[in-house]
């Protein structure tokens, strides 16, 4: 069986999600602060006239912080009823792997905080972790955004 990825980086790390997840890549817009959210929300920006809450990865991850560059950019994904964006490094590409090519996360590395890797895709010369977005949020951290 084949897997669409769109594939973005964090830092030095790549990353992919199912393509079905994905609504939208866009370009880094401005981004309007909201007080009292958790520390990984940026806070929320205007798309095509919606309020999109808007969410740092690397916070979410707990990364080393880089500057954003012009490679950034916005993944809009669909939690639920809730469309969010996600602040990447930069997406790399839009690729089909294979099943065989999926290995599952090893057992040391696994813990409630990484319950949202599903697996490590080994493609060519580099690791490409495998997200399941519906857990990158908790429930409580989805229902949060939707009252941002």
């Amino acid at each position: 069986m084949e897997h669409q990825l769109v594939v973005f980086e964090l830092g030095k790390e790549h990353y992919g999600v199912d393509i079905s997840a994905v609504e939208a890549i866009i370009k880094m817009q401005p981004i309007t602060v909201v007080p009292h959210t958790p520390h990984f929300v940026e806070g929320v920006t205007n798309l095509r006239g919606s309020v999109l809450p808007v969410i740092d990865l690397r916070k979410r991850f707990n990364i080393a912080q880089d500057e954003i560059s012009k490679n950034s950019r916005i993944v809009v994904i669909v939690l639920g009823k809730t469309k969010v964006g996600m602040i990447v490094d930069g997406v790399s590409e839009v690729l089909q792997i294979q099943e065989e090519s999926i290995e599952p996360t090893p057992s040391m590395i696994t813990s409630v905080d990484t319950t949202f890797i599903t697996g490590i895709a080994k493609i060519d010369d580099k690791l490409v972790i495998l997200l399941d977005l519906s857990k990158v949020l908790s429930l409580q951290e989805a229902m949060a955004l939707t009252g941002v």
